[in-house]
């Protein structure tokens, strides 16, 4: 009876410590998004307006910073944020990125499945295909045609390893057999590997609707097909077709982000921080911001940790046979 009166006490003293820790959450420290990748990407521009549409969403009363911590693929950053006190004052903000390290990397320094809490999915983001200005082909079928006659010259560029850019080169290519073909270039951000093709330093590259979309508009680059199974509703990229209507049946890459804490977080402070998403997932200036740039935000139960997190699990599965038969690899 002493012994269950001592586990009674010691559950309700937890309990209480967890009920004031949410009730005094925030307080005045900042919440930090950690963002994997470099400033000015199309995962920075997300982290920007949903740290202003959480900022509303709990009141007006939190302050949020965002704190790039770019290198090896996103996995420094997701590192960092996984060994940062589970306080709910660290979150990490990251992309499909989360599902590929597991196969992009053999010593990987966390484990993305048991080192964090999920705290719900936000958006998905269509990729596009494009190419220098200066590239001959015109349409995605010139596109095939001038590979096959000229592949040995052609090269592709990506924003690093692990990058949403990179997965989406390493499907492409291999759905039309190109791999042997093309020179891949990586860079060290979405930023230069962009400014290098409106330079006309590579020929070409796949990346997300929120970082082409006003290349594309601005004419400075060439758009050629879009990675979902169906077309998008974006007024300027509705009339790209997309990649398996040309031929490539089954191709379909979204690039979706989530949001994360560090494993331990009191489940009170995630379950405010949930809520915070969710309502900032209906704000109508984030929905507009989002829709802009080509990006859905999601509404069904992957928003819910636990549906997020299966995602997160099957997305491990789908791309890791994906990654091992392109033989890409670090350390």
């Amino acid at each position: 009876m002493k012994q269950l009166l001592v586990l009674a006490a010691a559950a309700a003293t937890l309990f209480s410590a967890f009920s004031a820790s949410a009730q005094t959450f925030p307080g005045s420290k900042p919440i930090t998004f950690v963002v994997p990748f470099a400033a000015g990407g199309p995962t920075d521009r997300v982290a920007r307006d949903l740290a202003e549409a959480m900022r509303k969403s709990m009141g007006g009363g939190a302050n949020f910073v965002v704190e790039n911590v770019n290198g090896a693929g996103g996995t420094i950053g997701a590192n960092k944020a996984a060994k940062a006190a589970p306080d709910g004052h660290t979150l990490l903000l990251h992309h499909i990125g989360m599902a590929a390290a597991p196969s992009l990397y053999r010593k990987l320094q966390y484990k993305p499945l048991e080192d964090f809490e999920y705290l719900g999915m936000i958006n998905e983001v269509p990729m596009t295909l494009i190419g220098k200005p200066q590239l001959e082909a015109n349409t995605y079928r010139d596109l095939e045609n001038y590979i096959r006659t000229n592949g040995g010259k052609l090269n592709i560029a990506h924003a690093g390893l692990g990058s949403a850019s990179h997965l989406c080169g390493l499907m492409w290519q291999s759905a039309i057999n190109a791999k042997e073909a093309m020179t891949t270039i990586p860079f060290g951000g979405t930023a230069p590997a962009m400014n290098a093709l409106v330079g006309g330093q590579v020929d070409m590259m796949c990346d997300q609707t929120t970082n082409t979309t006003g290349q594309i508009e601005a004419g400075r680059v060439k758009a050629y097909a879009v990675t979902t199974t169906k077309p998008l509703s974006n007024k300027l990229l509705k009339d790209l077709p997309t990649l398996q209507e040309m031929g490539l049946k089954g191709f379909d890459l979204t690039i979706w982000h989530g949001l994360y804490a560090p494993k331990g977080t009191p489940p009170a402070i995630l379950a405010q921080i949930n809520t915070a998403l969710k309502l900032a997932l209906k704000d109508p200036d984030f929905i507009k911001k989002q829709e802009g740039l080509g990006a859905v935000l999601v509404t069904d139960k992957r928003v819910e940790p636990a549906a997020h997190k299966a995602f997160v699990t099957a997305e491990i599965a789908k791309l890791r046979p994906v990654i091992e038969a392109a033989g890409k690899f670090a350390d």
